[in-house]
């Protein structure tokens, strides 16, 4: 259609063209931007590593006097398996944060150039939006669930009617929080059930698209 206009026409159109090309590759790199979330959250994950060092510290030093000063310090299972318990709570949060780094980094900044490194991630060869979100939903399950024996182990049998207070932090569950909270984990259950049909949808809508490309390539060969 540009071959019918005028040769100054053409010329003068030339430098929007520029504009625009130069427009794109502005909003192309604009993604370095989200380059700084990343890093934050790589703070943020030596931020957990911390915190599951102390946490691990109290719980040695808990067992140590349980086991020598009894009568000061008692410990029971129960209150040992709440500690291991916020132990692996705070390593399913640190590997949530690396896959979103690493995931989102790979998807919406730059690819990593670590193709054949031995420690690379089996998952990261094939990732797209739709495969993050489905692991990130994932991992948002198991958090929950965690959180969730957390409260059964704190309240043991609760009554039908009133409160009952967790020893040693003052909090108080109802039945009514108890089973919202359940209600919640089988609301994240859905959304991640949800998501993986979605992208089992898109990856066969795709597959079907490139075996008809085929076919057709095949056709006119």
């Amino acid at each position: 259609m540009s071959d019918l206009l005028e040769p100054e026409t053409q010329l003068a159109r030339r430098p929007d063209r520029r504009a625009a090309r130069a427009l794109a590759a502005m909003i192309f790199a604009s993604r370095w931007l989200q380059a700084p979330l990343y890093i934050g959250l790589i703070i943020a994950q030596l931020v957990y590593v911390i915190v599951f060092g102390f946490d691990l510290v109290h719980l040695v030093e808990d067992v140590w006097l349980g086991i020598f000063d009894p009568s000061h310090h008692p410990m029971d299972e129960a209150t040992i398996m709440l500690a291991v318990l916020g132990l692996i709570d705070v390593v399913m949060i640190a590997n949530l944060l690396i896959m979103v780094i690493i995931g989102g980094y790979e998807i919406f900044v730059s690819r990593m150039d670590i193709a054949g490194h031995p420690d690379e991630p089996d998952w990261l060869s094939h990732v797209n939006a739709n495969l993050l979100k489905v692991k990130l939903a994932v991992s948002i399950i198991s958090i929950s669930s965690i959180h969730l024996l957390a409260t059964f182990i704190r309240i043991g049998s609760l009554p039908t009617e009133g409160t009952l207070a967790a020893e040693g932090e003052g909090a108080r569950y109802t039945l009514a929080g108890v089973i919202m909270q359940v209600v919640i984990h089988l609301a994240f259950i859905v959304s991640a059930v949800a998501l993986a049909w979605i992208d089992r949808v898109s990856d066969k809508h795709r597959a079907e698209l490139k075996a008809r490309a085929g076919a057709a390539d095949a056709a006119t060969a």
